[in-house]
């Protein structure tokens, strides 16, 4: 059984009442009485994205014990506040830095991704709630230990976070392969977060619309693009080239 992973209703509800990160909520489909309308108003309380799953799925997830229809998945990190990462760079009086992942799901990805993020100096990465890979044991892993030291940023709403980027300063450039400018062309230096779109399908139409620039990795062989976690470290070490004065 996965250790980030909470099954039955008691256990369920009282990690909802703790103060611990929670990643989902999942319910099998058709689940209803009992404690289901507490659980789901704690939940609702707490901003926990809800997922109903069938319950085969349930049942391979707890390995066969006994799980009343309810799972909860646990964040092996805790996560952080967006002012708190703001307030991180300006400590090491730094111009802020950050990531901000649109609906990645590989795991593998995001992991790897997370790891050049703290290599580069990313001062924080943004993950919205849904429809993103929740950072559980397997992208602790690959990312070989960076979620303990490059703070997480879980994300509602993820066009209205990139307008508070805004107000707070940032310049937000996306990752695009239909992008106006190969990215070693544009101005990276000041303070910016880097937007990364999902695997196979790039960036989300409306996410596309509120970057500020787009940038593009220019592609000479017969592939016509990379995986996230590949662009993202050439993205990612751009940053950190132009601001070291490309000295690297």
């Amino acid at each position: 059984m996965p250790e980030d992973l909470i099954f039955g209703r008691n256990a369920v509800i009282e990690a909802l009442r703790s103060e611990r990160t929670l990643n989902k909520l999942l319910l099998q489909e058709g689940g209803k009485g009992g404690s289901l309308g507490e659980i789901l108003n704690l939940a609702r309380d707490r901003g926990v994205t809800v997922e109903y799953v069938k319950a085969e799925k349930l049942n391979k997830m707890s390995e066969g014990l006994r799980h009343q229809g309810v799972a909860v998945l646990v964040s092996p990190i805790r996560f952080y506040e967006l002012d708190e990462v703001l307030d991180i760079a300006a400590a090491k009086g730094e111009e802020p830095f950050l990531l901000l992942l649109d609906e990645l799901q590989d795991p593998q990805n995001v992991g790897a991704v997370i790891r050049t993020a703290d290599a580069a100096g990313v001062h924080g990465v943004l993950l919205p709630k849904r429809r993103s890979c929740p950072i559980n044991a397997v992208v602790a892993k690959i990312s070989a230990g960076a979620v303990e030291h490059v703070p997480i940023v879980s994300i509602g709403n993820i066009v209205q976070t990139m307008n508070e980027l805004k107000t707070k300063g940032l310049w937000l450039a996306g990752a695009d392969m239909q992008g106006e400018t190969d990215y070693f062309k544009c101005d990276l230096q000041g303070p910016i977060a880097l937007v990364l779109g999902a695997e196979g399908k790039g960036l989300g139409r409306l996410v596309r619309e509120n970057c500020d620039f787009l940038v593009r990795i220019p592609m000479k062989g017969g592939v016509s693009s990379l995986n996230a976690s590949a662009a993202g470290a050439i993205l990612l070490y751009e940053v950190l080239r132009q601001r070291s004065g490309g000295q690297l």
